[in-house]
């Protein structure tokens, strides 16, 4: 029996945390497709992907990218269908699209309780919903779902942002349920500040208050988060489903 060829479609796989996921599954041999909505940020972003050099080495990798607005299930739906047309059945899913629209609940607009809900939790449905059924026909597969350390314990001024994060992860354990008995594993993995480009755009002593709350010291780096999510798409990980995998250095422990 041939082995399960794994294609990977990683939402929000231009941004910081995406990006490094793409590099690391590509690395592990997967097919990898990262979702977006900006056209020219993400012909930019391939090209210099296809170009990354460390140490003097070309360390380029050959992502896709394929256009969809995750958070419209019409949408979704026809991203998802030209990549099964084109590439094959989605058996790796890391939904990691998110966005941020602060306010206290009091001065919050609907329309920045319902962008925040749309994009970062019912894109989950969407793109879970319209792979699942091609997991389960293979007898294999892995949904990651990318929440936040707010997720778990809540923060000032993101009541939408916590909400839909928390979502995130009561979504993981039911389907995680549901599949378990499919070769499907579902899990959740909950960063905390990573030192991705908006992170650091924070003025240097708002960014050092947030460093000074984590025990380790430290932002994390978008390579950790991709390991993990490595890590939970492997063979190794088959008896872990369900889980919430913390990563934040230590700066929630509930």
């Amino acid at each position: 029996m041939e082995p399960i060829k794994k294609i990977a479609l990683i939402t929000g796989g231009i941004g910081g945390i995406g990006t490094a996921i793409c590099e690391r599954l590509y690395k592990d041999g997967c097919v990898v497709i990262a979702n977006y909505r900006d056209f020219t940020r993400a012909i930019k972003w391939r090209e210099q992907a296809k170009n990354w050099r460390q140490n003097h080495l070309r360390l380029g990798i050959d992502v896709k990218i394929v256009e969809g607005d995750v958070s419209d299930f019409r949408s979704t739906s026809t991203m998802i269908k030209q990549i099964q047309d084109e590439m094959g059945v989605v058996n790796i899913l890391v939904n990691n699209a998110g966005i941020t629209r602060d306010a206290p609940l009091y001065k919050m607009k609907p329309q920045q309780w319902y962008e925040v809900i749309n994009t970062n939790l019912h894109s989950v449905y969407n793109c879970t919903r319209l792979v699942i059924e091609g997991m389960i026909a293979q007898g294999w597969g892995r949904i990651i779902n990318i929440s936040s350390i707010n997720g778990q314990k809540g923060q000032f001024g993101q009541t939408n942002y916590s909400a839909a994060k928390a979502g995130m992860h009561g979504f993981t354990m039911a389907l995680a349920a549901e599949v378990a008995k499919k070769g499907i594993t579902v899990n959740t993995i909950s960063p905390g500040y990573i030192g991705t480009s908006m992170v650091m755009a924070v003025r240097e002593e708002i960014r050092n208050q947030i460093i000074s709350q984590i025990p380790i010291g430290r932002l994390g780096n978008p390579e950790e988060i991709a390991r993990v999510v490595s890590f939970l798409v492997s063979e190794e990980s088959s008896f872990i489903t369900g889980s919430n995998i913390s990563a934040n250095g230590g700066q929630f422990m509930g």
